[in-house]
């Protein structure tokens, strides 16, 4: 047997840098802070619009300014949530001529003048979604428009629309 030999003492190795399991560990976590990023950015981007496109806050027409151009406004307005399409008919069809999907209006009713004469606010900010064409033939007098707004003011207009004329003001 033979002899043993004492080991010799030494400083401990130290190694440099950092190992290879985390440089992985921080390049992994890099890339799924980016894959993130990226996918925030496409919802963001898919995400529900305004009708003129713009996100957040409708934009509102000051009063005064002029309506803009048909080639202007979007042909498929959407619905805001919580909102329902009714269809309304507004006695003075030359002022429905003025209005283009996506405008804003306010619809109110003047009642006739034996019925005590009243004109009142029934709708406010309601947002034009389809303005039909006018039916050949038809005798029933105004014109006909259609309206995003929410379920109970659907209600005061059809409600309105029985016993009263019904007008619009551009926003």
């Amino acid at each position: 047997m033979p002899a043993t030999r004492e080991v010799p003492r030494f400083d401990p190795v130290r190694v440099r840098g950092r190992s290879r399991a985390g440089r992985l560990l921080r390049n992994r976590r890099r890339a799924l802070a980016a894959g993130l990023a990226v996918t925030a950015t496409a919802l963001v981007a898919a995400g529900p619009r305004d009708a003129d496109g713009a996100r957040g806050h409708p934009r509102v027409r000051p009063p005064g300014q002029a309506v803009p151009a048909s080639g202007e406004h979007p042909v498929g307005a959407r619905r805001a949530p919580g909102a329902v399409t009714a269809p309304v008919r507004i006695a003075d069809a030359a002022t429905v001529r003025l209005l283009r999907p996506g405008d804003r209006v306010d619809v109110i009713a003047a009642e006739e003048p034996a019925a005590g004469g009243d004109a009142r606010v029934v709708a406010r900010g309601a947002r034009v979604t389809k303005v039909p064409e006018a039916v050949e033939g038809a005798t029933d007098g105004g014109a006909l428009i259609v309206l995003s707004v929410p379920r109970a003011t659907a209600a005061r207009l059809a409600g309105a629309s029985a016993t009263a004329r019904l007008a619009v003001t551009l926003w």
